[in-house]
């Protein structure tokens, strides 16, 4: 793990001129099955909070819609002159029903698929490498192979025992033969694993699986559907941005969160490539990469597209690409550079991205919040898009919806006011 969490390219974009007038931002979300009704309500409370905590006003959000094919749900946010924030245009490009079937699959079919690909990322050593990037996320990684060791143990000595104790063993038994009291143990077994379902999805078990399950097919190629949808976001994108003509937006941001930052890293490749005379004129494309699972799959031998894409936005100089990190967060790697960690064959071609940057946690959230949260993986990992608690260079919403460009952002943030002081409750007579 590379430290500190900067890193600035040597060819990076010039400055953009003046402020970002109007925006659209396409957010890509991570591996969620439940998106379409997850990330409006969390933009709109967030939203609010930051223009409370830091005394800005409301801006008007306008109500969401939901594309007619289902996979973009858009709003619009008005622009705030007080703070020079920008007219925004923001969709969540939605693949949480690719998920979904990935929830509904058998849960046999889930926990081979898992072990499967656990032991191949053992046998080739992809897992020593996510361990030398973040333990935390090699730990996180192997969580569900873990479990479902110990919970296959458990259930064989529930088994035995029931088997046992119903046969002829230990003195001790009702009598039964072995070819009737064999069959319970089974079923003892297997009905605790049942019992126990709505306790592992506290644990997150299932979450964790499939999202490795989902890395690990991607990197091998097997997931078609996944591949389609980002190649229908990008036809979205294009055609969204070239039907604006004369209202074309000063900056086109693609923000991606966890695996969304992999699908949103795979998506401005993608744009960039199919239309790049879009991007000649006064627009300026931008790619925000937040707590990003990026090696999960980039680091696999089969994934050479992604590694093409990759390469070819590190050095394009019609993109600025900033990659936030956390170093406490336990599921992104901090100090990963794809310049410096991957194998790209740049050859002589001068590196232009990524900007990277950490988001201080310790410096925007109060130090009460920071003890609550840094053993709470899933909130921790959310961090990124909620709203500070105290002005600091990363800021999702001054990001997002501010004046600035993301270069400028990155290079040097206008950082917001002090936090307004709560009013004191009134006291009782």
């Amino acid at each position: 793990m590379r430290l500190p969490l900067a890193y600035t390219p040597p060819d990076l974009q010039e400055s953009d001129p003046g402020p970002v007038r109007r925006r659209h931002v396409f957010f890509v979300p991570g591996y969620d099955p439940e998106a379409r009704t997850r990330y409006r309500l969390l933009f709109v409370r967030e939203l609010m909070r930051h223009a409370k905590r830091f005394g800005e006003g409301r801006r008007t959000v306008s109500a969401a819609a939901l594309s007619p094919d289902g996979l973009v749900q858009g709003w619009n946010v008005a622009a705030h002159p007080p703070s020079g924030g920008a007219a925004t245009r923001y969709e969540v490009l939605l693949w949480d029903d690719i998920v979904a079937r990935d929830y509904a699959r058998s849960r046999v079919l889930s926990v081979a698929l898992l072990v499967v690909g656990t032991l191949h990322a053992l046998a080739w050593g992809a897992l020593w490498r996510f361990y030398r990037y973040n333990h935390r996320y090699g730990n996180v990684i192997l969580y569900p192979f873990a479990m479902v060791v110990a919970l296959t143990l458990v259930s064989v000595l529930i088994g035995t025992m029931v088997h046992a104790h119903l046969g002829d063993w230990f003195g001790y038994s009702l009598g039964l033969p072995a070819w009737a009291s064999l069959p319970l143990g089974v079923a003892a077994g297997l009905v605790w694993l049942v019992g126990i379902e709505a306790f592992l999805n506290r644990l997150f078990f299932w979450q964790l699986l499939n999202t490795w399950v989902f890395n690990w097919q991607h990197g091998q190629l097997w997931r078609p559907d996944f591949e389609a949808r980002v190649d229908a976001f990008a036809d979205h994108v294009i055609a969204e941005i070239a039907g604006l003509q004369g209202e074309a937006p000063d900056e086109v941001m693609i923000v991606g969160h966890s695996v969304g930052a992999l699908a949103a890293v795979e998506l401005a490749a993608r744009v960039l490539a199919r239309a790049p005379a879009l991007w000649e004129g006064r627009t300026r494309l931008s790619l925000v990469t937040l707590g990003s699972a990026l090696p999960l799959v980039a680091v696999q031998p089969l994934a050479r597209r992604l590694r093409a894409e990759i390469a070819s936005l590190v050095t394009a100089r019609r993109l600025v690409w900033c990659d936030f990190q956390t170093m406490q967060d336990w599921m992104n790697f901090p100090g990963f550079n794809p310049v410096l960690d991957l194998k790209l064959g740049l050859g002589a071609r001068a590196v232009a991205n990524p900007v990277v940057r950490s988001t201080q946690l310790k410096q925007v959230v109060e130090p009460e919040t920071y003890a609550k949260i840094l053993y709470r993986p899933f909130r921790l990992h959310f961090q990124c898009l909620l709203a500070n608690e105290r002005p600091g260079d990363y800021d999702f919403f001054r990001l997002t919806l501010g004046p600035q460009h993301l270069r400028d952002r990155a290079l040097t943030p206008i950082v917001g006011p002090e936090p307004v002081a709560a009013a004191p409750e009134p006291r009782g007579g």
